[in-house]
């Protein structure tokens, strides 16, 4: 079996691989190699950044109205909901 040996990893770096292996109850080692097999078998779909792809979205929704009209829009289409009771001030 081969050896990998990486230098001069950043301590924030190390240290959130770190975080990630203890929390899926993994070494270290086994992390890395679970991320490589994971990028490594579906290069394409780590291609882009799910961040940017979400604020690729921001403006995409065109809508005539200013925001007092869409404030007011949402208000009058609200329906009061009775599925907790009448006798629960908390959700009422």
């Amino acid at each position: 079996m081969a050896h990998l040996q990486v230098r001069d990893i950043d301590e924030k770096l190390y240290s959130a691989l770190r975080t990630l292996a203890s929390n899926e109850k993994r070494s270290v080692t086994q992390e890395v190699i679970y991320i490589l097999q994971k990028y490594l078998s579906a290069p394409k779909s780590f291609d882009q950044n799910p961040t940017e792809a979400f604020l690729q979205l921001s403006g995409s929704w065109a809508d005539n109205k200013n925001a007092e009209e869409i404030i007011n829009d949402i208000k009058s289409n609200h329906v009061n909901s009775s599925r907790f009771g009448k006798d629960n001030d908390l959700f009422d």
